[in-house]
């Protein structure tokens, strides 16, 4: 009799694990390259690469077209490119973050005030000041951000509930219900605030020029690097406070660093964009379901992620509504909306 031989599928290893993240990254990379290269080529008047190509590389020329490229792509379109993955990469990262130190699925870098706190901070100024163009108001709404993540972590971070997760969220909830309720009274008793709290307050990268882009991808880059040294001890804090503070983990300082983390990577994006809900939420669980919880791994993935995704969202804003433009904010808020409402549907709700 012949003999039935059972093909047994081994379980991955460690390496095999390593690679498959890699290449991952490494895909996704790939793919934000491409993306942005197809957000310098579409708009109001769509460019061939060739003319791309042109308007970033070319030099003065007498023809009037060519001129025109250049001025569409370096002045327009790479500003809004640029930001669009600089505050994409801060609000994923921030998402991750929120989600691992308050163990919350459905946790977003909004949790922390911030962008109740950079709403306020622009119609104050608009209406005190006059303030209308977005360099002047951006570093009063990145102050404003900060403010309000600060004052949020020290309220959480008193009496006895002191450091608890859910501490922070109660604490989140009730500056930004305050805040809100605040920035309603200022914009309605002043026309020009609520002109320019309508605006800001869709959430695009657009109409911000490199001279508010630098200084502001200056404020992500200290974030990412604080980002980067929490993430040890993140993966020990998600094992719980007891099971990381016998491993040797300062829950305080981590939890500190952690959160001063996310306001200078929610705010910084915010002050420049506006406020883009779900963002963060969405790609953090994209992430984790690609990469697992190890977050050395995820919180990379999530901030290429929220790259792509605001990016494709500003594209898709060009397309839908021609020759009009439908805010990146609104198709964010168009997809997060409904996979918010699956995560609790199917009770993802629960700790991470």
């Amino acid at each position: 009799m012949g003999t039935i031989e059972v093909e047994r599928t081994a379980p991955r290893g460690p390496t095999q694990v390593r690679h498959r993240r890699i290449v991952g990254l490494g895909t996704l990379v790939v793919i934000l390259v491409i993306t942005g290269a197809v957000s310098l080529a579409v708009g109001a008047r769509a460019l061939s690469p060739a003319e791309v190509w042109h308007g970033l590389f070319g030099g003065p020329d007498a023809d009037q077209r060519l001129t025109e490229i250049r001025l569409i792509v370096r002045t327009v379109r790479m500003p809004r490119t640029v930001l669009a993955i600089v505050a994409g990469i801060a609000l994923g990262v921030g998402g991750a973050l929120i989600q691992g130190y308050t163990r919350n699925p459905i946790a977003d870098t909004g949790l922390l005030g911030v962008n109740a706190g950079a709403s306020f901070a622009v119609v104050t100024v608009i209406a005190v000041f006059g303030f209308a163009d977005p360099f002047q108001y951006v570093w009063f709404a990145f102050l404003g951000a900060a403010v309000a993540g600060v004052v949020v972590f020290g309220l959480a971070s008193i009496g006895r509930g002191a450091g608890n997760p859910l501490t922070l969220a109660l604490a989140g909830q009730g500056i930004t219900v305050f805040l809100a309720a605040m920035t309603t009274a200022v914009s309605l008793s002043d026309k020009a605030a609520l002109n320019a709290l309508r605006f800001w307050n869709a959430g695009s990268p657009a109409g911000v020029g490199f001279d508010v882009i630098w200084p502001v991808s200056a404020f992500i880059g200290i974030g990412l690097v604080l980002a980067l040294i929490t993430l040890p001890a993140l993966n020990l804090l998600n094992l719980g406070d007891d099971v990381a503070r016998a491993l040797g983990v300062n829950i305080a300082l981590s939890r500190t660093i952690g959160i001063a983390a996310v306001t200078l990577l929610a705010g910084a994006a915010t002050a420049a964009c506006g406020p883009i809900a779900f963002l963060g939420l969405m790609v953090a669980h994209v992430a984790r379901y690609l990469t697992g919880p190890d977050y050395r791994w995820l919180v990379p993935y999530a901030g290429l992620l929220g790259a792509i995704v605001l990016l494709l969202c500003d594209v898709a804003g060009r397309l839908v509504v021609r020759p009009g433009e439908l805010d990146a904010g609104v198709l964010v808020a168009f997809l997060g909306a409904p996979f918010f409402a699956v995560l609790v549907w199917r009770g993802k709700f629960k700790s991470v």
